[in-house]
């Protein structure tokens, strides 16, 4: 009986968001008849920005990567970021997978070292935005300054829109980026690590404290974002023959990610406050009469710092890579 329910609930799912799809391309239609000047949206790009994220999003749910805030949040990320282009869409997704990948990866070590670890670091909805706002906002400018669908970066003929796809993807790279060194850094570096504001030995856990390990891993997560970006631009993109070199997007990536980690490091080094529980050992947030002081200042939360890491890396790199990046 159960099965026939969940199949029943299934199908349900599936025509609803077929008829969402099929509502959203009508209205797009309708739009681009009464302007005149609009381009009316594929049929088959509305259902795939829908139906795949809601696919994700519901396995992501399933395997308790997401709650159910996290899900709905998750949706609507993804919704935009899909529609507007796929090579947002693939780095998204590329940031996801990882991501959780990594937290649920040795989950025993981890819990024994961190005091706020989350079976299967389930993710609710301000997790989501704080790493997911920058993108989709970028993404709804994009929209507005290009319409949805896939462009060269080139700052020669498409400055504000090779500008936001750039801001995108070190806003994606930034987030992985210090994902991948918090996950891998904490379990497979063999020193301790060093507070970045001091340079001192601080315990595993400390907000702010960085390992070359860490390190190492922001930067190949970074790397793995741009390369995702690179390889979607040469499937969907048509005029890369005539436009500027797309290579340096891994480049990109990869510099995206370390910076983004070390910018969320110095954030968490300064601006969160790390102490040492001395009845469990381990280290906390939040200043107690129990709590040994190790770094930083009760100001900011681990969400705060991560959308601030991400809006300075966002708005950082794409400026200075306008100076360096190749013309046709």
């Amino acid at each position: 009986m159960r099965q026939v329910v969940k199949m029943i609930a299934g199908v349900a799912v599936l025509g609803l968001v077929l008829c969402v799809s099929l509502a959203f391309w009508l209205l797009s239609l309708a739009a681009s008849t009464h302007y005149g000047n609009l381009q009316p949206i594929s049929p088959w790009r509305w259902l795939f920005s829908v139906v795949v994220p809601v696919l994700i999003v519901s396995n992501g749910f399933k395997k308790k990567s997401l709650d159910h805030s996290g899900a709905l949040g998750g949706l609507v990320v993804g919704f935009i970021l899909t529609i507007a282009n796929f090579s947002f869409f693939t780095s998204l997704l590329m940031f996801f997978l990882s991501s959780s990948k990594l937290t649920k990866w040795k989950g025993e070590t981890k819990k024994r070292l961190d005091s706020e670890y989350k079976e299967g670091g389930q993710r609710n909805w301000v997790q989501v935005f704080c790493n997911g706002a920058v993108p989709t906002e970028l993404a709804l400018l994009y929209m507005i300054e290009n319409g949805p669908g896939e462009i060269a970066i080139d700052f020669s003929k498409e400055y504000a829109a090779s500008w936001m796809c750039l801001s995108l993807l070190a806003a994606l790279a930034c987030s992985t980026g210090d994902t991948w060194a918090s996950e891998v850094g904490t379990v497979l570096s063999k020193s301790p690590p060093r507070l970045i504001t001091t340079w001192e030995k601080v315990p595993v856990g400390t907000n702010g404290g960085v390992t070359m390990v860490g390190l190492a891993s922001s930067l190949l997560g970074g790397t793995c974002v741009g390369i995702t970006y690179f390889l979607t631009q040469l499937v969907f993109v048509n005029d890369l023959d005539i436009s500027a070199p797309q290579w340096p997007i891994i480049v990109f990536g990869s510099l995206a990610g370390l910076l983004g980690s070390i910018v969320d490091s110095y954030l968490g080094a300064t601006m969160q406050f790390s102490g040492l529980d001395e009845v469990t050992g381990l280290v906390v947030n939040s200043p107690a009469r129990e709590v040994k002081y190790i770094a930083g200042r009760p100001i900011l939360d681990n969400n705060a710092v991560n959308l601030f890491s991400s809006v300075v890396t966002a708005l950082l790199l794409p400026t200075a890579a306008w100076g360096f990046w190749p013309r046709e």
